[in-house]
């Protein structure tokens, strides 16, 4: 068995995996919340209890450097040699969480993504994924000629561009708000909902009923702005959601043009999935292929959405397969398909 791990600041979700005809299967999965835990080797031995995987692989959120990470938002240094060596694990791998998205998007069945737009479908090239939940990650996958390699990016901390009256409005606000410079993350996020229906509310000057206030103070706000939203029962919660969904389009726009995403850009994380129907309007791809000489491109540029939440544990998993077989020379994954 493999053992995936998608570790965030807030929660940590692992799965176990086999294979069963090339293909990965879950065996289970459970997640647990982060600041309960000194560490992850707590968590993973609890999780693990009488299991013993061949192989593991981590997503975390950062840069993972020399198999090391700090975490920024949880008092936790990840060592893969240390976890490897105290959790009886040969094959251990730490990659960063976008990496491992990107691993996992081989894995998907047809019915775990849905395509907002076709594009030119026939192309084969480089792919991007973009991924917007409480913060905004991204990742590209290169294609070599034969095979598609993922790699992690940092872009969703780049600098916010505004491209209208109401953007660059928005990104005074934000300036004050956080004192200073303002990434795309603090626009399409989870944070994002938040910080726009702030600026909408006292810049704007839209109407926030009390009963809305009342919500919004005794729920989690981002979930009742979407629920709100998607439901076209407040003004404020559907404007902030279009004002997201239109930034949200325009940075999957600039980044499919970075790294030349001719063979697809994945809207990961899950905001995404929760907003499918906003994302259906034609508010995104209207800001996604405004690029002026370059909008052809992105209209042949096929955009699909993943809905599948374990896409980072798949990829994990994947990873982790991966990498041991290369070492070992044994791979489950085809030991599993009979001929």
């Amino acid at each position: 068995m493999i053992l995936a791990g998608d570790v965030g600041s807030r929660k940590v979700q692992l799965a176990l995996y086999c294979f069963s005809a090339g293909e990965l299967k879950l065996v289970r999965d459970a997640a647990y919340a982060a600041r309960d835990y000194a560490g992850l080797e707590e968590i993973v031995r609890e999780f693990l209890v009488t299991d013993k995987p061949t192989a593991a692989c981590f997503g975390v959120p950062g840069p993972v450097r020399d198999g090391r990470l700090r975490l920024t938002d949880l008092p936790w240094t990840l060592d893969q040699r240390e976890l490897a060596r105290k959790l009886g694990i040969d094959y251990l791998f730490l990659i960063n969480d976008l990496e491992a998205n990107c691993h996992g998007i081989a894995e998907l069945g047809q019915d775990q993504v849905h395509t907002l737009s076709r594009g030119d479908s026939s192309q084969t090239g480089n792919r991007a994924l973009i991924a917007a939940g409480r913060g905004l990650g991204e990742g590209f996958i290169v294609w070599d000629g034969r095979h598609h390699k993922p790699y992690p990016s940092e872009g969703g901390h780049a600098d916010f561009s505004p491209r209208n009256e109401d953007e660059i409005d928005l990104l005074r606000f934000l300036r004050h708000k956080y004192n200073g410079r303002v990434s795309y993350e603090r626009v399409v996020s989870g944070q994002g909902f938040i910080n726009i229906y702030e600026f909408l509310r006292d810049v704007r000057g839209l109407e926030e009923p009390a009963w809305l206030a009342a919500r919004m103070h005794e729920e989690d706000p981002n979930a009742v702005i979407t629920e709100l939203a998607m439901a076209a029962k407040s003004e404020i919660c559907e404007k902030t959601t279009d004002l997201l969904v239109s930034a949200f389009g325009a940075e999957a726009g600039n980044f499919a043009l970075k790294v030349l995403a001719v063979g697809g850009v994945y809207l990961g994380g899950g905001i995404a999935p929760r907003i499918l129907e906003k994302l259906k309007d034609g508010t995104f791809m209207k800001a996604f292929t405004d690029k002026g000489r370059l909008s052809q491109l992105l209209v042949n540029t096929p955009v699909r959405v993943i809905l599948e939440r374990r896409t980072a544990l798949m990829g994990a998993a994947a990873y982790a397969e991966a990498r041991a077989a290369e070492v070992s020379g044994i791979s489950p994954r085809a030991a599993s398909v009979k001929f």
